[in-house]
């Protein structure tokens, strides 16, 4: 059976596996059936995530190693939990060599290393490239060989057998390693790597054996099982993403698998036997919803008069897709490039290719119409390419060539770099629509819209992940929620800003829009996270800094921007006074949000502290402490029969998670067809309902707009005569038509089940 629900924890060494366990028997209050962890092999030393594994034979010592995770399981069993854990088949931890034994193999031995085959390397192109050295000529220099290992500073490297006579420098030059300057990375670099980080190297797992390696561990978890679930991280870096994913569910048939696959608006998932994705795709649904799409032409306007800006934002994402395909992914473009040296001009129709690739990437023969439609953007922008892709595109259809397994890699890198960690950076219009699986440019989703989505999820996806937060969200959940509300206050929203960046000018007017929207969002949020955020979304922008090398000169601006908020007494309070007067709002919104997240189609997962108030924002923002025992003592109060107000103190989401996440594990029966159910009256468009087979979810939308009607008035909702129990007051209704003023009198949301 998939998971009724499923809690995320970020399980790391400052939050081991013991603090983990003491969290079962919460959880199992909160109402989950599942414990969802971040990655427990072993990782990097000092690893905030886990992503990046050394050694997959262990669990990773820092979090408790396996004793740690053998108290986990007895925790869970315990409380009744089960376990759904995420793997990383991607890519390996190189950064610290000696950490990772196969890598520190793979360099003292090179292409004779019995691991050699677990690295994508292109060892045609020489010794294996490791971009680490400082950007200086004489870096080499201090280099050094001590107790049998070659040194860098803090950092060790092997030393082959018979090679470590003479000098430091002499010993290097005999590796099968290249210690090069750090900024040869991106256009030298000659092993696959996870996007643009060349301490991540792509791991071979096409190859049976290097896949058995790689997974055995996690297998005996779940042949003991410890493991119900799996969640496999970046399956788009995969050569072979379906092939694998056929392996791992005949390695792994009873469990719950799902894959983070994003997928663009009205993209279709591949036909691979997953039980769906990890939810950004619900994530762009529900929250699409809860924002009113007349207002679009209000912040065009306002984006036009901030930055005076006139390109599109198809026109922005080809501009930074294809500059992230040329010099940050240039090493990637190179090593295609060799596999066709006939046709001369093949980095530029590639790289133009990946530009104009609609989505994240296809996995051939499923997609090739992805490939038709990029060639056909291709050939209208640059039309002195055109018999260049022709010839590309030939061999582009052929799944088994190898630049097309090449190209497919590449065009997932070239989305996620160029859009989620650049456009969605310069494209600041409306930021809550600036997400992980959302396109910006579709403003709002309509009811009429999201009740087709929902029904096509219930009939194709029914046991897909659902989420509203996650460790890669650019915003959590309760910061949309309050951003969303914006869309029905344009007006005064416009007064406000623009007045502001008048008194606290940015020199990139983009980037101070995005800046003052999550001021408002987050608020209140401390000075400290605030300019860290608004100096990691600069550098990810890169229009007026960047990371390789940050204008000194532009993030003074920015931090004297920062510090104005803060500062200046009349700006502090005015931006506090409005995001107050969005607030209230905003807390419908997020109440809204929440519920029919919990019970759309799919199965809902919780990321940790988000059952209270969460405004954090992007990572690392979003990985800070979660104060579990404050969560813990307001669910106690809840279960003695308070009924929290909405307020700051946020119970009022942990009564709508915990309530309904319970109901889900106790009758799962409730939750298997789906039916619109629409409201009647002078503001029924405020209502949106469901009926997911004898329990029916009731959310506001636009609240602002509800008020300004003066209240729900005559509006009801049509029901079919039996009486029904509101699950969060338990009071009881009956009768055919439900007045929805009475039904939502203490809270915007309501769950009612047929009794």
């Amino acid at each position: 059976m998939p998971p009724s629900g499923t809690y995320r924890v970020q399980v790391r060494p400052e939050f081991p596996l013991s603090d983990t366990a003491a969290l079962a028997d919460y959880l199992a209050d909160l109402g989950v059936s599942h414990l969802y962890t971040s990655p427990l092999l072993a990782a990097a030393p000092g690893s905030s995530h886990g992503y990046d594994v050394v050694d997959h034979t262990k669990v990773n010592p820092e979090l408790g190693g396996e004793e740690g995770r053998r108290a986990l399981k007895a925790a869970l069993d315990a409380a009744g939990l089960g376990l759904v854990v995420d793997i990383v088949p991607n890519h390996a931890g190189v950064g610290v060599p000696a950490a990772n034994p196969t890598w520190w193999d793979v360099l003292k031995h090179g292409q004779k290393s019995q691991y050699a085959k677990f690295y994508d390397i292109d060892w045609t192109r020489g010794r294996v490239l490791i971009p680490v050295l400082a950007d200086s000529p004489d870096a080499l220099d201090d280099l050094r060989v001590e107790d049998g290992e070659l040194r860098y500073y803090d950092k060790r490297y092997p030393i082959a057998d018979g090679t470590g006579d003479g000098t430091a420098r002499e010993v290097h030059d005999r590796q099968h390693y290249e210690l090069a300057d750090w900024t040869r990375g991106d256009s030298e670099l000659n092993y696959r790597r996870f996007f643009t980080i060349a301490d991540l190297a792509g791991l071979r797992v096409e190859d049976p054996e290097v896949f058995e390696a790689t997974h055995a561990e996690i297998l005996r978890w779940y042949a003991e099982g410890a493991v119900q679930g799996i969640r496999v991280d970046h399956p788009d870096g995969l050569r072979a993403p379906g092939e694998y994913l056929e392996r791992l569910h005949n390695a792994a048939p009873d469990a719950w698998l799902v894959v983070e696959k994003i997928l663009e608006p009205g993209e279709e998932p591949p036909p691979w036997p997953v039980d769906g994705t990890t939810g950004y795709d619900a994530l762009a649904e529900v929250c699409g919803v809860f924002i009113d799409p007349s207002t679009e032409r209000f912040f065009d306007t306002l984006d036009h008069h901030l930055t005076g800006r006139e390109v599109s934002w198809q026109d922005l994402v080809h501009q930074t897709k294809h500059t992230l395909a040329t010099t940050q992914l240039a090493a990637e473009l190179t090593r295609m490039a060799h596999l066709v040296p006939e046709i001369e001009a093949a980095p530029k129709a590639l790289a133009e290719l990946a530009a104009c690739f609609p989505v994240y990437r296809s996995y051939l023969p499923f997609g090739a119409r992805h490939l038709a439609r990029a060639r056909s953007e291709a050939g209208r922008r640059r039309p002195e390419l055109i018999p260049v892709l022709d010839q590309l595109t030939s061999r582009l259809r052929r799944p088994a060539d190898e630049l097309t397994q090449r190209f497919q890699q590449y065009t997932g890198a070239v989305m996620a770099k160029g859009v989620e960690d650049t456009a969605f950076y310069r494209w600041t219009r409306f930021t809550a629509r600036n997400e992980v699986g959302c396109d910006p440019c579709e403003f709002g989703v309509t009811p009429d819209n999201f009740h087709e989505a929902m029904e096509s999820r219930q009939r194709l996806r029914p046991h897909s992940m659902t989420a509203l937060s996650t460790h890669d969200t650019k915003r959590s959940e309760d910061v949309r929620a309050r951003l969303a509300v914006l869309a029905e206050v344009p007006g005064d929203w416009t007064e406000v800003v623009r007045r502001w960046v008048r008194v606290a000018p940015l020199p990139d007017p983009a980037l101070a829009h995005l800046i003052w929207q999550a001021a408002v969002g987050a608020w209140p949020i401390s000075r400290p996270r605030l300019q860290a955020y608004a100096v990691k979304a600069a550098r990810e922008s890169g229009a007026g800094t960047n990371w390789l090398h940050p204008d000194e000169r532009f993030e003074g601006r920015l931090t004297e921007m920062v510090d104005h908020i803060y500062d200046d007494p009349a700006l502090h309070r005015e931006v506090g006074d409005f995001a107050a007067s969005v607030t209230a709002p905003g807390w419908s919104n997020a109440l809204g949000q929440k519920l029919v997240q919990l019970t759309m189609p799919g199965v809902p997962d919780v990321y940790q502290g988000t059952e209270l108030w969460d405004h954090s924002l992007v990572d690392p923002d979003n990985r800070r402490p979660v104060d579990f025992s404050l969560r813990r003592a307001l669910l106690a109060r809840i279960d003695d029969g308070w009924l929290p107000p909405v307020d700051d103190s946020g119970a009022a989401k942990l009564l709508v998670t915990s309530r309904t996440m319970r109901l889900r594990r106790q009758r799962p029966e409730l939750f298997s067809s789906y039916r619109p159910v629409f409201a009647e009256g002078r503001v029924g468009e405020h209502v949106l309902a469901f009926d997911r087979g004898g329990v029916v979810a009731v959310a506001t939308r636009l609240p602002v707009g509800l008020s300004r009607h003066g209240g729900w008035g005559d509006t009801t909702l049509s029901l079919d005569g039996h009486s029904w129990t509101e699950v969060f007051t338990n009071t009881s209704y009956g009768g055919n038509r439900l007045a929805v003023a009475e039904l939502l009198h203490a809270y915007p949301v309501a769950l009612l089940v047929k009794e």
